[in-house]
């Protein structure tokens, strides 16, 4: 892939959350892709990511994705994003990196990082205390 590729690609990957488009999202993906993601119960394949957004949008109406940063080598590219989504009267952001394995132009697999712990504490109506508290 072709630095000029990654960039058209990123940019249409980074379209598709914009508009949170199905159909957009789709496009990207190979059918036979595997999205490993932290927030899914289980592995998602291409062919579902249309159902993905749709689930996506009926559970957080309120997301948004912001692309913050990216890199490729190769067929691999790294996306680093930002997120939020209102929960009741809080908004909460967390940020997070994809590392996206291309393959003739389609998503063969993409592998989600985030730290999903502050938004299960959430949840589940806990504090969500740092695990090294550091001195002021």
């Amino acid at each position: 892939m072709t630095a000029l590729n990654a960039e058209d690609f990123v940019n249409r990957f980074a379209a598709a959350w914009a508009a949170r488009d199905a159909g957009a999202f789709l496009a990207l993906w190979h059918p036979e892709g595997r999205l490993h993601y932290p927030f899914a119960s289980r592995v998602i394949n291409g062919r579902e990511i249309g159902e993905l957004n749709e689930l996506t949008k009926i559970n957080a109406p309120n997301l948004t994705w912001k692309l913050l940063d990216w890199t490729s080598r190769g067929n691999v590219i790294v996306i680093e994003w930002a997120s939020s989504n209102r929960y009741g009267d809080r908004i909460v952001s967390w940020q997070g990196m994809d590392k996206l394995t291309v393959h003739d132009g389609k998503i063969i697999e993409e592998i989600v990082y985030t730290d999903t712990a502050p938004l299960q504490a959430l949840r589940q109506g806990v504090k969500f205390d740092a695990l090294i508290p550091f001195p002021e």
